[in-house]
């Protein structure tokens, strides 16, 4: 799995600094990232083509609303 980025950046272009914000986006992408080599994994044990569920998985991404009404 991959780590968190080391930099987040804000809205505004510079980084979140922010310790209590930082603790919890690592916490997010770590259990973010878990969840998805889970189901990587469970997808291409049952037979599922890996390339193809790489692009399944980067359309629920691509996918994602975001909360301020914007984006996909």
């Amino acid at each position: 799995m991959t780590n968190p980025p080391a930099i987040w950046p804000g809205a505004d272009g510079q980084p979140i600094a922010c310790r209590e914000k930082l603790k919890v986006l690592a916490e997010n992408h770590d259990e973010a990232a878990q969840i998805l080599q889970d189901t990587f994994e469970d997808a291409v044990l049952m037979g599922v083509d890996e390339a193809a569920m790489r692009e399944i998985l980067a359309g629920l991404v691509a996918g994602l609303r975001s909360p301020k009404g914007r984006g996909a």
